[in-house]
């Protein structure tokens, strides 16, 4: 069929709709639509034979849903509405949710319903829920309800007719800031569930140190204490403040906006403070807390036997010079254990989306923040690329993109929960990309579809990334399943005979290839092209990286999915 997607952005949701459902042969297009958009217009000129919504906050009007069916994807359960579903379930700590596609009518998420998926409501923050247990029931309710619709013999169910069982959900108001204040006398438990309520956006505006700030993200702490509300200690960037019976830590901070300013954006709380941060104890991060008291690090080491495991976990996968510096003397400590694999990453959410753009954004001369986080990126993957005494598995739990990607595929083997959407480019963000990726891109997919991946710049489902050789191996599995089952095959994989000779035979290998090309002569080649971008004011990368860090609306559908469009038989619209 010929599907349209209508979203108000191309986030993590609809790029997985969009990839999903181009897997099974359906063609795809995209349309960003805001408050301004004709999409009467626009619905014409793609003439579809159905219309998806994954992500959409303005009502699709009259004139385009009575001519064409538009299926709306409603993060919430049957009988569920308004805009802040995902909010409630994890500010109420709801145990059991899911997500409803429905027809679009002429009352917000009342139309009659096409498919429902139920999930669990695990204890993380909403972004990893939304892009994990919430992505999963999206994609099987969508999947059914497509089907549903070629069929053409089904008859979608009016809400009022379905058994009251079902109708979990009811009609609630948007989620504001005085739902969200946070009364730092309560207990830690109630603290973390109302920061992990708005963990991406919007955030928990609050007091700080004199001024308002919105806070980002919550992890419990067990040991630290002190009168509530008062920062106690800092940690790779966090800062750690009191509640009523223990602290959280806090990674990220945003500043309010002012009248007429542009956007702000999230940055590590102590960059974000700066010099309004009073004296603190900077506490180091425990690498392997084992069975203590629960504490926060985002990264992490453990040994089972002959297998070691690195997890490390970024806020929005964003990887900047010091995590990225922290994170190769944690992949050093690693290599000098007497393991035979090394399994890096393994989480259940983000694997890595490359550079720090926010961090790079916030810097006094932003190309050189660039200039130092591609290199610390370089010198992590020269690291994994490098290891020739153990054999290396990069473990996605959660998606991936530019130079994360390429880490990913620095390891000898990657594997990927079957959810997993990676984006395997850099374009969009107007740079040529590093991360030795003219080497590892090619040598796994044939320079013809590293090509065809970058340039198109389009996301790709787990496993037509297994089928073209970006990844070894899929793993079908829930998300919080993930680590385990990795671990499991990890196991088997570090008991298997044939290991050593692997290990000896990709020894070999890099030492062919770098006899052929050392990979110096890579690293020089991209940084070459990197540093004239980076050092160009004029250059679209630092206009890009602005919007994005500020969420500026782009003026319309950008190229790369506009050029995708459906065509242009006779509309159905009148």
């Amino acid at each position: 069929m010929r599907i349209l997607l209508i979203a108000g952005a191309f986030n993590s949701l609809t790029q997985r709709v969009h990839a999903e459902l181009g897997d099974r042969g359906h063609h795809m297009s995209v349309e960003l639509v805001g408050r301004d958009t004709p999409l009467a217009a626009v619905v014409r000129r793609h003439a579809p034979d159905l219309i998806v919504a994954p992500m959409l906050k303005t009502a699709v009007p009259r004139e385009v849903w009575s001519a064409c069916t538009c299926l709306i994807v409603h993060p919430g359960p049957v009988g569920d509405r308004g805009p802040s579903s995902v909010d409630w379930a994890v500010h109420l700590g709801e145990r059991r949710w899911g997500v409803t596609v429905l027809q679009a009518n002429d009352e917000m998420d009342a139309g009659d319903i096409w498919a429902f998926a139920e999930c669990p409501v695990p204890e993380v923050g909403k972004s990893d829920l939304y892009r994990n247990e919430i992505a999963d029931a999206a994609i099987e309710a969508v999947l059914s309800a497509v089907a549903r619709f070629a069929s053409g013999t089904y008859r979608p169910q009016p809400q009022d007719t379905l058994p009251a069982a079902r109708k979990a959900g009811r009609t609630r108001p948007p989620m504001r800031q005085d739902v969200r204040r946070i009364d730092w006398s309560d207990p830690t438990e109630t603290v973390v569930r109302r920061l992990r309520a708005a963990d991406s956006q919007p955030g928990v505006r609050d007091e700080l140190l004199g001024a308002p700030w919105f806070l980002h993200g919550g992890h419990p702490e067990d040991t630290l204490t002190g009168p509530p509300g008062t920062l106690l200690a800092t940690r790779c960037g966090a800062i750690c403040r009191a509640t009523g019976d223990g602290a959280v830590w806090i990674p990220e901070l945003r500043p309010p906006r002012g009248p007429g300013e542009p956007g702000t954006f999230k940055l590590p709380a102590t960059l974000a403070l700066g010099d309004r941060l009073p004296p603190l104890p900077e506490l180091p991060a425990p690498l392997d807390p084992g069975q203590g008291p629960r504490t926060w690090s985002d990264i992490r080491y453990r040994e089972d036997g002959p297998v070691g495991f690195l997890g490390f976990s970024f806020p929005g996968g964003a990887m900047s010079t010091d995590h990225c510096r922290r994170l190769l003397d944690a992949y050093r400590h690693a290599c000098s254990r007497p393991t035979s694999v090394l399994v890096l990453g393994g989480g259940r959410d983000f694997f890595s989306n490359g550079i720090h753009l926010n961090v790079i954004e916030a810097a006094a001369d932003p190309a050189e923040e660039s200039w130092a986080n591609i290199n610390a990126m370089d010198d992590l993957v020269q690291a994994v690329l490098t290891t020739t005494d153990r054999w290396v598995v990069a473990a996605l739990g959660g998606n991936a993109a530019a130079g994360g990607v390429m880490l990913a595929l620095a390891a000898d083997e990657v594997w990927c929960r079957s959810a997993v959407v990676l984006n395997p480019h850099y374009r969009l963000m107007g740079l040529y990309g590093s991360e030795y990726w003219t080497y590892s891109l090619p040598g796994r997919v044939g320079p013809e579809t590293a090509a065809r991946l970058t340039e198109r710049a389009l996301p790709v489902t787990a496993a037509a990334a297994q089928r073209i050789g970006l990844v070894d191996r899929t793993v079908d599995c829930a998300p919080r399943d993930f680590t385990a089952r990795t671990a499991a095959l990890a196991a088997r994989l570090a008991s298997a005979p044939a290991l050593q000779s692997r290990i000896a035979a990709k020894k070999a290998r890099r030492e062919r290839d770098e006899a052929d090309r050392p990979l110096a002569a890579y690293r020089d080649h991209e940084l070459a092209r990197m540093h004239a971008i980076f050092f160009d004011p004029e250059r679209p990368y630092h206009a890009l990286r602005r919007a994005f860090v500020r969420k500026e609306a782009p003026a319309g559908t950008p190229p790369h999915l506009s050029a995708h469009a459906l065509g242009a038989s006779k509309s159905r619209l009148p």
